[in-house]
This record gives structure tokens, C-alpha cells and sequence, in this order.
């Protein structure tokens, strides 16, 4: 009898070692850093040699940490709009693309950095008008600010919402750097849907060109010119390119350069 039900356990523990066991469902965005959440199974080796779609940017393979994207660079710059090389979270809402949005207008970083671009604009009398001294930096300094929020909330929340796009930056994360550097670059011309398929970035394009049109009604007349707002145009989409190629490097500069975790 005793031997019986020996063979029968020695049956039951062989079951169960041979089933594997179940994987759970990945974790959403919200759901980072939270303790208790579950956590994403490895896929089984048929599955793990084709990743599955199921959200904006790029099909990609994991990357290490030290690849991540931070929520700031170097503790300062806002970095809320990227997204890790690796993840594919679901298409963002309205609320949190105003929440984006709202995030990098107001900032502390913000009014840092259009304090440092008004003082720039004002020491060379970009717009004489203006005038110069305090007087004269505080003409350029709101209207600096009102650039950049009504910029962010057109180009982040507003067009997407309207145009049913994604203008989070998916990081590349691995690859050649002219590969990596004309990814990013070509961001403000290409951008995900709700579908996860490239798209012609209208959000980017139409977004910065309201802005500067907007711009307009509280310019001085000799920067109401068409060229005057083309070269404001281009420079807009300009640093937009050139913030996300500083983006997809900054976790390599971090930990390579300045030997650091991002």
C-alpha cells in the first residue's frame, strides 16, 4: 500500500514539474514601479523569435537598463514624452497627453530655459521693438513662454487627440548611430497612430506652424512677415529634431560618457 501511494506522489510532482507554468499579462505604463504588479513571463522559444504588435512605434527587442529613458536628463530637462526602447505601451488618452503637455510647459525647467533664450533674444535685439534693459527682457520673456506652453499643448495634446496620433518618442535603443541619429531626426516627420502604423506627422508640422501664426497677433509688425514666421517655423522643428536625437542617445552619453545610470 505505502509503495502505491509513493508511485502515486512520484506521478503527481513529474506533472506538475512538466507543466510550465502560465504567463501573466505585462504590466501597462501605469503599472511601473508599483509594488505587487505582475510581471511579464519570457514567451516560449517559438513565440520569442517574432515579437507581437500590439501598440505604437516599432516592433523591438528588450534593451538593458542602462538603455531606459528617465523621466529627466541629468535631473533637469523634462523627459516625459520618451519611451523606452523595448516598450510598447498602449495609445495614450487625451488626459495624458494633456498631462504631458501640462508637465513640459510647467515645469521649473521651463521658465528656466526661456529665461536663458529671452536673455539671448534680448542681448542681441533680435526684435528692437521690444526695446532692452529689465523692461525690454520682460517683453521677450512672455512672450517666450507663451511660445513654447501654446506650442506644447497643440503639438502634444490638441492635434493628437484630433488626428488620433501618438507624438510620444519611441527610443530606438540599439543599431548603428547614423541609424539611430536619422531615426530621430525623422521623428518630426513621422510619427505613430492608435494603431501603432507610421503616420505623416501632422500633429508636429501643423501644430508648429499654428503656433507661429498665433504668435503673430502679440509679435512686433516687423516679425509678422512671412519670412520673419518661416524662419521661427523652421527653427521650432529644428530643436524639435535635435531634442530627439538628444533623447535616444542621452542613456549611451550617461553611461558611457559620463559613467552614470540615465
Amino acid at each position: 500500500m505505502s509503495s502505491a501511494c509513493a508511485l502515486a506522489q512520484q506521478d503527481s510532482l513529474d506533472s506538475t514539474l512538466a507543466t510550465p507554468p502560465q504567463p501573466t499579462q505585462p504590466r501597462s505604463e501605469g503599472d511601473q514601479g508599483q509594488p505587487g504588479a505582475p510581471v511579464a513571463q519570457p514567451a516560449a522559444p517559438d513565440q520569442a523569435k517574432t515579437p507581437k504588435q500590439s501598440g505604437p512605434g516599432p516592433a523591438r527587442s528588450a534593451v538593458p537598463a542602462s538603455k531606459q529613458q528617465p523621466k529627466r536628463i541629468l535631473g533637469i530637462m523634462p523627459n516625459y514624452r520618451a519611451v523606452s526602447a523595448g516598450a510598447i505601451p498602449p495609445p495614450p488618452t487625451a488626459k495624458q497627453a494633456f498631462k504631458i503637455a501640462t508637465q513640459n510647459s510647467f515645469d521649473y525647467s521651463a521658465f528656466i530655459f526661456v529665461g536663458i533664450t529671452s536673455l539671448l533674444a534680448e542681448g542681441r535685439n533680435v526684435h528692437k521693438q521690444l526695446g532692452k534693459g529689465v523692461a525690454g527682457y520682460g517683453r521677450y520673456y512672455w512672450r517666450g513662454y507663451l511660445d513654447k506652453t501654446d506650442g506644447n499643448y497643440l503639438v502634444i495634446f490638441a492635434l493628437p487627440t484630433v488626428f488620433h496620433q501618438d507624438e510620444r518618442y519611441y527610443a530606438m535603443g540599439s543599431g548603428s548611430i547614423l541609424k539611430r541619429g536619422v531615426y530621430a531626426a525623422s521623428r518630426v516627420l513621422i510619427t505613430p497612430d492608435y494603431h501603432g502604423h507610421n503616420s505623416f506627422n501632422f500633429s508636429e508640422l501643423l501644430g508648429r506652424g499654428m503656433a507661429q501664426g498665433i504668435s503673430a497677433a502679440y509679435y512686433p509688425s516687423q516679425s509678422r512677415t512671412a519670412g520673419a514666421l518661416a524662419e521661427k517655423f523652421g527653427y521650432a522643428i529644428g530643436r524639435d529634431a535635435l531634442t530627439a536625437v538628444f533623447r535616444e542617445f542621452w542613456p549611451d552619453i550617461a553611461t558611457h560618457v559620463l559613467h552614470r545610470h540615465p
